[in-house]
């Protein structure tokens, strides 16, 4: 059976119980790392997850390492080899 989707108000009121700089522990920590994980692999920056969580970048980065996330590269513009004039 699927579970629905979480509301706003939903995702709201979890940030409100882990507010920055409170310690994350035990069944929230594993809840909270497999939301992260599940919303990163969706495509989710860890900026993005950062603001929303109202934590850290650090944090988040942490949590999702721990979880086994597969970071994503850093995008943006890439530097190839340079090739000689022809």
């Amino acid at each position: 059976m699927r579970r629905p989707e979480r509301t706003s108000h939903e995702e709201a009121r979890v940030a409100e119980t882990l507010k920055k700089g409170s310690r994350v522990t035990g069944a929230a920590r594993d809840k909270l790392a497999a939301d992260l994980k599940k919303k990163y692999d969706s495509g989710a920056s860890i900026r993005a997850l950062a603001e929303e969580t109202g934590r850290s970048y650090g944090f988040v980065h942490r949590m999702l390492s721990e979880s086994g996330v597969t970071l994503r590269g850093r995008g943006g513009a890439t530097r190839g080899k340079k090739t000689p004039a022809s």
